[in-house]
């Protein structure tokens, strides 16, 4: 029966042919055996509130019967496409000046991650680029990879500094991330990343004497001004980079100030980083390509969600992440692009289909790895990542007649998103979608 409506509604989204809703009992996160057949409602509708909230998904007819009546700013008519939630993007680098193309070559010619790195390129590369770059040239660069990602389906991304490792540029890079949460409607989860190497001249142990004592204690006082609003702490846990003392030293601090701990761990060699953030509450640790069983076993006792990156292991030539030993073990696994100049790619979907031909996850858990665990990843699922009533009614609507199409179609996209929308606004159309 039709309920009285007080107040009109912002969007009603109709005869969508599948609603993919990835959760519908609120769960935070979903491990392995949740993971398997996600939640569709076959010919569904939506409806979003003033407030950019969901307020109901179900069956065409019942969504028709129930809001009988009631108004809308904006009706879309999805019949014969799918309606997904927003994808997120967990693990980014978007703040830089300056490409490494160069260094593509390198590595097809045979050089390794760290060889590049010794040789004077990657990181310190681009630090020299982004030191000299101004905040606008930053911001003006920063929006464009936000557009380009949220045209791919992102509608949350972690966004790092980490290309500065000097007190004023890491605080450069936060203000140009701060600034551009006002004019991108993409929402960003931001992250202090000043220990993403260490400085040319100082030793492992100045970098994080300088960290701990100068750059942490002066982002906490802008955080307390409200000039800067930082949500996660990264360190990059590396032989020749951070080491385990070191790395904990730092995650401590952060998370002394109350940030979250979200950072790099077992990608190039085993360093007992899943232990360590296990230890430490970490939220999320990314990459650990080269974690153990036993991290692996921490990270599941301790709900320390994974974040796998396809697109770095397939760039780099390194071993799959072991995704699938993870999931059995009870991990909470999502994803994440690592776009960044070293790995350009900002496209969730083929992040989605790498991670289902190279570490040969199934469709269903890679969508709910890129969505409600990847929120979970950035302490963001009671309020994204699924399509339940309360949470931000952040979705896509792609013109296909399955919602696997998005993840099938390597690179297809472009042709299949047909709406963005972030708290029920769309924020993206695309008028040249193609006959799937």
């Amino acid at each position: 029966m039709s309920v009285k409506h007080e107040n009109d509604f912002r969007l009603f989204v109709k005869n969508a042919k599948q609603v993919v809703l990835v959760c519908n009992r609120g769960e935070r996160f979903l491990t392995k055996d949740g993971m398997q057949k996600l939640p569709v409602v076959e010919n569904g509708s939506l409806i979003i509130g003033k407030d950019g909230l969901l307020k109901a998904v179900g069956p065409v007819d019942a969504i028709d019967a129930r809001y009988k009546g009631a108004s809308f700013d904006t009706v879309i008519d999805a019949s014969g496409m799918v309606v997904i939630p927003g994808l997120i993007d967990a693990h980014t680098h978007p703040v830089w000046a300056g490409d490494r193309v160069h260094e593509f070559a390198m590595k097809l010619a045979g050089a390794t991650y760290m060889e590049v790195h010794q040789a004077g390129g990657g990181i310190h590369f681009t630090v020299e680029h982004t030191r000299r770059a101004s905040e606008e040239q930053l911001l003006v660069d920063l929006t464009q990879r936000l557009t380009r990602m949220l045209r791919t389906g992102t509608t949350l991304v972690e966004c790092k500094s980490g290309y500065g490792l000097d007190l004023e540029t890491e605080m450069k890079m936060l203000v140009v991330i701060e600034r551009a949460r006002l004019v991108s409607p993409i929402c960003i989860s931001s992250t202090y990343c000043g220990a993403h190497s260490v400085p040319r001249g100082k030793t492992p142990a100045e970098a994080v004497e300088d960290i701990v004592h100068v750059q942490l204690p002066r982002l906490q006082e802008k955080m307390t001004k409200g000039e800067l609003q930082v949500d996660n702490i990264d360190v990059f846990c590396e032989k020749g980079v951070f080491d385990l003392d070191s790395t904990r030293t730092i995650l401590q601090a952060g998370k002394d100030m109350g940030l979250q701990l979200n950072f790099h761990g077992d990608e190039l060699h085993p360093m007992n980083s899943a232990q360590l953030g296990a230890q430490l509450g970490a939220l999320a640790i990314s990459h650990l390509e080269e974690v153990t069983d036993e991290g692996i076993a921490a990270m599941a006792k301790a709900k320390t969600a994974a974040v796998l990156l396809p697109t770095t292991a397939y760039i780099l030539r390194l071993p799959q992440p072991r995704a699938r030993d993870m999931l059995d073990a009870g991990v909470i696994v999502a994803l994440g692009s690592d776009f960044n100049p070293n790995a350009y790619c900002c496209s969730m979907p083929m992040v989605m289909h790498l991670a289902c031909v190279n570490m040969r996850l199934s469709m269903d858990q890679v969508l709910a790895a890129a969505t409600i665990n990847a929120a979970y990843a950035l302490g963001r699922s009671h309020s994204h990542g699924s399509l339940e009533a309360g949470k931000e009614a952040n979705l896509l609507i792609v013109d296909c007649p399955r919602w696997e199409h998005l993840i099938y179609q390597f690179g297809g996209h472009q042709e299949l998103i047909k709406y963005v929308i972030i708290k029920g606004e769309v924020v993206y159309e695309n008028k040249n979608t193609m006959s799937y």
